[in-house]
């Protein structure tokens, strides 16, 4: 098998882009440096293209190397006939390699191999090929076997195994669970008179080709946890027809033979196959999981920074009280207090004396909310204050998802190591809001809240999709090397933990960065490991206009002469009164001649341009801006048919979660996100996307609220 034609045709690509691109990724290059600098080496490949192509050359190649393995071991045993080795240089599916192998593997010895060893095989040829009467069992006794039922008993155990070793009947067994076969849960016995979070699955049947991802994961944590019997179903007929291939038309043989089928199945084939198809099953619903819960965490990263803002946070508590700090625009620590105006101290007074306070001192224009315990209390003394006081302030909630995992890490305690949990906690959800993606990337994703059934997930390729997500978002966005974090850096292409800690390291010792190549002087990060970063990191108030911008430092000289061409030069990008006409000339020139007299790609050039018009341009800027709120509204204001704005907080296989400005969120179940059919909730609608709702059904007793879409 070719593994560059193989991953060619499976991703409809040309070979030279999968082979140009395999040959970057050996270059140890990563692959947002790939699919943002090196467009023409792989035309233009995206970056969820790259890692395909890379996920597909790690398994044909662990492909390549199993099957070199299984000849050798088939060998060794002196049993590799030329057909057998080109079946097997032939495998493309590792399921199908193993099941060429199942015969041949070494394994602990089955009831069938101790047959064998007694030397029982030739009776079960014979059984096979000619008609037998009864009595020639009496001829193969031996030890262990002194008697025609232990002979018979041997036999059975012998056609079971050839039975279930069978690759074609393997493979038609697995095709019909596929197609046709159907799942069934149960409750056990000792919880069907119980209420449990999984009533709905007992009595429950589906079939297997048909069965939503979330149940495949909700019946299997009702498995792990005890309560649910899971089975799969095959048709009886279905078994006869597998049977038949076997049976020989002859009565005695039959008989024989059928003892043998029935074991096998119901004690090898079967379990075996019942286990694939259930492995399956899950793997399909958990990359399921897994991607959506990539792409919500993708769309949270992406969450448009509040600029200019001047924060008091808020971390809501009742018995220990609420933790109060103030944070200038970049985030900086100010103050920190405690106040206890919600039960059970209601300390109304103090509480308002301290917070008045801290806004006048800070000159502080927005108060961020966790949304957590005591919230609503917390809330309502808030808006009450404004509204005494006839402050010119508005509040919001932030999300706590996270915040008290980050408040006891280490990174936590390295930023802030004289400050308790609670009070790390309240900068890390005021911060959340001044700059999300620098905050967040502080947090173990799976933490932050815009999950599914993470905790239940595969962890490793959980942790790797996260970790590549946070990654492609954080180069997509591009950070500020004068403020970004060691736990922001080290997530920009080519850079390790440690390197980020030596770049802030050296920032501390030697002052600000002034240009990208004074990161060559940096302990620990050479020329590669520049060209892998350069492009990504920002200085503003440099010496390089350009590097406010994402162009790459290999790309300088054509950017000047681009600039120079159109009668202009780099400082002129950051002259607000040129700028408008730079874009101008830009959106008007022709890319192919350009290209040519620049000698540069189009691809590449199509990307400084679009950086040369946009200098220093956040892509989260184009993103909704969050809800600020001035006033209250609560749970009980709440009526069926009441429209609403609300932003949209998670997304699930089911259904959209919203923001309305209270404690509860309400659901958007899929069916009300459009008049139209809708497949997944994410084809509908985005992480922070703000949407109009009417109220459709209110639960006061559960407290829930469910919502329909209200389409422009």
């Amino acid at each position: 098998m070719e593994i560059l034609k193989t991953i060619t045709k499976e991703m409809n690509l040309n070979e030279k882009q999968v082979k140009n691109t395999i040959e970057l990724l050996n270059e140890g290059n990563t692959v947002p440096f790939i699919s943002r600098y090196r467009k023409e080496v792989t035309n233009n490949l995206d970056e969820t293209q790259i890692r395909k192509i890379e996920e597909l050359f790690k398994y044909y190649t662990n492909l390549e190397k199993y099957k070199e393995t299984v000849l050798k071991s088939i060998e060794e045993q002196g049993k590799l006939t030329d057909s057998l080795k080109e079946k097997i240089i032939n495998t493309s599916k590792m399921s199908e390699l193993e099941d060429i192998y199942l015969p041949y593997k070494k394994r602990k010895k089955t009831n069938a191999d101790k047959a064998i060893e007694a030397g029982l095989e030739p009776l079960v040829n014979k059984i096979f090929l000619e008609k037998i009467d009864l009595s020639i069992f009496e001829k193969f006794t031996v030890e262990n076997y002194e008697t025609v039922e232990k002979v018979r008993e041997g036999v059975k155990f012998i056609i079971g195994q050839i039975f279930s070793h069978d690759t074609d009947i393997r493979k038609k067994l697995r095709i019909y669970y596929e197609k046709y076969g159907k799942i069934l849960s149960n409750k056990k016995k000792k919880f069907k008179e119980e209420k449990t979070k999984y009533d709905m699955y007992d009595n429950f049947s589906q079939n297997i080709k048909d069965i939503q991802n979330y149940r495949v994961l909700a019946i299997n944590r009702g498995e792990s946890e005890g309560i649910l019997n899971i089975n799969l179903e095959v048709e009886k007929n279905y078994i006869e027809n597998l049977f038949k291939e076997y049976l020989k038309g002859y009565e005695p043989n039959d008989k024989i033979i059928r003892e043998g089928l029935e074991y096998g199945f119901k004690n090898m084939l079967n379990p075996s196959i019942e286990k694939e198809v259930r492995n399956s099953l899950t793997s399909k619903a958990e990359e399921s999981a897994i991607e959506l819960f990539s792409k919500n965490l993708g769309e949270l990263l992406l969450t448009p920074p509040l600029k200019n803002k001047r924060i008091l946070a808020i971390d809501p508590g009742f018995r220990t009280g609420c933790k109060v700090v103030a944070l200038d625009e970049s985030g900086k620590f100010l103050e920190y207090n405690t106040i206890f105006p919600v039960p059970p101290k209601n300390d109304f007074i103090g509480a308002e004396k301290t917070v008045l306070s801290m806004i006048k001192k800070h000159d502080l224009n927005l108060i961020v909310i966790g949304n957590g315990t005591a919230s609503r209390e917390t809330q309502q003394f808030i808006v009450d204050t404004i509204k005494k006081h006839n402050l010119k302030l508005r509040y919001l909630f932030a999300n706590e998802a996270g915040a008290s995992v980050y408040s006891a890490s280490k990174v936590a305690k390295e930023e802030f190591p004289d400050f308790d949990v609670t009070v790390r906690g309240a900068i890390s959800i005021g911060r959340r809001i001044q700059d999300p993606l620098a905050e967040l990337v502080k947090i173990d994703p799976k933490a932050i809240g815009v999950g599914q059934y993470q905790h239940d997930v595969n962890q490793k390729l959980l942790k790797e999709k996260l970790e590549n997500t946070v990654e492609s978002v954080v180069n997509n966005v591009g950070v500020n090397l004068n403020t970004a974090s060691p736990s922001l850096l080290k997530y920009i292409s080519g850079i390790s933990s440690t390197v980020a800690k030596n770049i802030l390291k050296y920032r501390e010792e030697n002052g600000a960065y002034t240009q990208r190549k004074e990161l060559l002087k940096v302990k620990g990060f050479g020329k590669k490991g520049f060209e892998q970063a350069a492009g990504f990191l920002r200085i503003f108030d440099g010496k390089n206009p350009l590097e406010i911008t994402g162009i790459h430092p290999e790309s300088y000289d054509v950017a000047k002469n681009l600039i120079n061409e159109i009668g202009y030069e780099v400082k002129d990008i950051l002259d607000s009164t040129k700028i408008s006409k730079i874009r101008n000339k830009l959106d008007n020139i022709d890319i192919k001649e350009y290209s040519k007299k620049l000698n540069i790609g189009e691809y590449t050039l199509n990307d400084i341009i679009k950086e040369l018009k946009k200098p220093g341009r956040d892509l989260r800027d184009d993103m909704p801006q969050p809800i600020l709120q001035e006033d209250i509204l609560k749970f009980e204001d709440l009526k069926e048919g009441m429209t609403l704005q609300g932003k949209i907080t998670n997304i699930t296989d089911f259904g959209a979660f919203v923001d309305l400005g209270i404690k509860e969120s309400g659901l958007i179940h899929k069916s009300k996100l459009s008049t139209k059919f809708v497949k997944h909730p994410s084809d509908i609608v985005s992480i922070n996307e703000i949407v109009n709702v009417e109220i459709i059904e209110i639960d006061k007793e559960l407290k829930r609220i469910k919502l329909k879409k209200i389409e422009k």
